[in-house]
């Protein structure tokens, strides 16, 4: 008997979904910063064995008051998840508040597959909070199982993986059972890129920008090692930010490129070469087209 299936991970920005895909998969295919909105694609990451295959979908936080068209574009990616899955991970953590009247808890209401209620950070709080919790959430809403977690010590996170599989309906594999992703190299690398600006970058700059890989070509040294040469467009929304992603005298985007690469080498495992370009289109936000090309249209 085969089990196959799609385990779509959804809550708010920051409470660790894309954490627990990685743990759950066992390869960094999210990229995770303290900063909320860190993720803003829809991004499968896929754990298969001789007997079973799980297809983890990690989604953008839910966004309750989307401010321009590529947050109501997240927002679409996350009702997606409530269409196509077979088991519904739902993610919050010690810290968050849900108002009864939240449009979250209707939509978990109306949840017609196995949907587990996983509490994330549970080392940051007492055992009598965390109870608290769990009961608070389960007189809301009706949760197969409750787990309490903290997935970035990869604590419970065994536990999360036994219930899925316990909870997989049969069926063949839907991925060859070799692959872990749905995504490109080019993909991963623009994220990489995206991630070291979140973490050096303050304010509305993380925000404002996009990262398109441009070229990405497989050669050799001179030596005859493997060599990947990438060239990335980092675009920004205004003039003003450009100087801003350069530094003084070119010195941050600097640092950015060796963070980057140096991240992209282990994820590739292979020498890389780096170029970085900073472009300005203005107000890509909010800009249909340019949303298309970065790849928020469905």
């Amino acid at each position: 008997m085969h089990k196959a299936g799609f385990i779509n991970i959804i809550g708010r920005p920051n409470v660790g979904k894309s954490t627990l895909m990685n743990a759950l998969v066992g390869e960094r295919m999210s990229i995770i910063t303290n900063k909320p909105q860190t993720t803003r694609h829809r991004i499968l990451g896929i754990l298969s064995g001789d007997d079973f295959q799980v297809v983890f979908s990690d989604t953008p936080g839910i966004i309750s008051d989307p401010s321009y068209q590529m947050q109501e574009a997240m927002n679409r990616f996350v009702k997606t998840t409530f269409e196509d899955a077979d088991i519904m991970l739902f993610v919050t953590d010690v810290e968050e508040r849900y108002e009864e009247d939240d449009p979250i808890i209707q939509r978990l209401k109306n949840v017609k597959v196995p949907l587990f209620l996983l509490i994330n950070k549970i080392d940051e709080s007492n055992p009598a909070e965390i109870i608290k919790l769990i009961q608070l959430w389960n007189k809301r809403v009706k949760f197969v199982e409750t787990v309490p977690m903290a997935a970035l010590h990869k604590n419970n996170t065994d536990t999360v993986l036994k219930l899925i599989l316990d909870n997989l309906p049969e069926g063949p594999a839907y991925y060859p059972k070799d692959q872990l992703t749905d995504r490109s190299e080019r993909f991963f690398v623009s994220e990489i890129i995206r991630e070291k600006i979140l973490k050096l970058y303050h304010q509305e700059i993380p925000y404002s920008t996009e990262v398109v890989v441009e070229s990405f070509k497989e050669t050799t040294t001179k030596s005859g090692a493997p060599l990947v040469r990438i060239a990335a467009e980092i675009y920004v929304m205004r003039k003003s930010q450009k100087p801003i992603i350069l530094g003084k005298g070119g010195m941050l985007i600097k640092k950015l490129g060796t963070e980057a690469r140096k991240s992209i080498e282990i994820w590739l495992e292979s020498k890389v070469f780096l170029e970085l370009h900073v472009k300005v289109r203005d107000n890509w936000r909010d800009d249909e087209a340019w949303l298309k090309k970065f790849g928020y249209s469905s």
